[in-house]
């Protein structure tokens, strides 16, 4: 019988370029990213929110954020460009995670952009669980203001990852992971 941390053990990330169709069909995602927003979020705030990149309209993202990259960069080489334009392409479905930061909360910023990450993080998951592939990526068109209009952001909204989504479409081996002996140490009280 496999632990039940095995699921959390086992999750790796599939990179974008390694995933194809089948996407999650609707119910399937619909049931995904329900469980995604059970996060713990402090105030009860709920700040986040997700917008989805599919088919023709994930193809013309990519179109003018590769359009954005040669504004910011007029000398961008031409392979870069390329790179920037077939950067959706890959995955089926591509979902944008997005933090909405509430100032007058009395909850601190940061904790409200974890809990947009955690929900990133269990879009991760969640895919994995279902046997899809997922890979969180950001790059500068998390941070770019052109990216967050043409996204239709709010001044008080951030990208905080594009979380691609996918069936991975040959065996994806783990990365190598970092021992916890060197990373967990025990704080004493002073003398």
């Amino acid at each position: 019988m496999s632990s039940p941390l095995s699921l959390i053990q086992q999750r790796h990330s599939a990179p974008s370029r390694q995933l194809g169709e089948p996407a999650p069909d609707a119910a399937t995602l619909h049931t995904l990213l329900e469980a995604a927003i059970r996060v713990p979020d402090h105030g009860k705030l709920v700040p986040f929110r997700l917008i989805k990149l599919r088919g023709q309209d994930k193809l013309a993202f990519g179109e003018l954020l590769s359009a954005r990259a040669i504004r910011r960069d007029p000398q961008l080489p031409e392979s870069k460009r390329e790179k920037e334009r077939l950067r959706y392409t890959f995955a089926p479905l591509v979902m944008v995670v997005v933090a909405r930061v509430d100032a007058d909360a009395g909850i601190p910023e940061i904790e409200q952009k974890l809990c947009a990450g955690n929900v990133a993080y269990n879009i991760l998951l969640g895919a994995y669980a279902l046997g899809l592939g997922a890979q969180w990526l950001t790059g500068w068109a998390a941070y770019d203001a052109e990216v967050a209009q043409l996204l239709g952001l709010a001044e008080n909204e951030s990208v905080i990852g594009f979380v691609h989504l996918g069936t991975p479409q040959s065996d994806i081996p783990d990365r190598d992971r970092p021992a916890l002996n060197d990373l967990l140490s025990a704080w004493k009280a002073p003398a």
